[in-house]
């Protein structure tokens, strides 16, 4: 009987795309853009993800947030909003870890242009996740 290998291929191409930000394949300027945005997703026990976004210079156009590897993703667009909560429902822990439902961020902002930002979910009480921030 063959194996779905679909969770530990996407979970391997996350990992080459992280590394490939963290070790320079973005610009050298994520200094100022961590100083500037805050990410954060939480799991709560009680069945759902409480995903925060902050943009501490207030120059925030547009932001789309995307939940990865759902059965059905899930994606919300805000306006100029530079400041947001998100409460999604995630009824039950993943299989294969928190890692293949990544928060990708897309930012248009006024200052840095056009910003990605990614974080995985981590249960309530446990370290915040590395933030990874790219500038195209």
């Amino acid at each position: 009987m063959a194996k779905n290998l679909g969770p530990p291929i996407v979970l391997g191409v996350i990992t080459i795309l992280a590394l490939v930000f963290l070790t320079g394949g973005g610009t050298d300027d994520k200094n100022e853009l961590r100083e500037t945005f805050e990410v954060n997703a939480v799991y709560y026990d009680s069945g759902h993800v409480e995903v925060s976004y902050l943009d501490k210079s207030d120059s925030t156009e547009l932001v789309v947030m995307e939940v990865l590897g759902m059965e059905e993703s899930f994606q919300k667009k805000y306006g100029a909003e530079s400041e947001f909560i998100e409460i999604i429902p995630f009824p039950n822990t993943p299989k294969y870890g928190w890692e293949i439902h990544p928060i990708v961020i897309e930012v248009d902002h006024a200052e840095f242009g056009h910003i990605q930002i990614k974080t995985e979910i981590r249960p309530l009480g446990e370290p915040e996740a590395p933030v990874i921030y790219s500038r195209s």
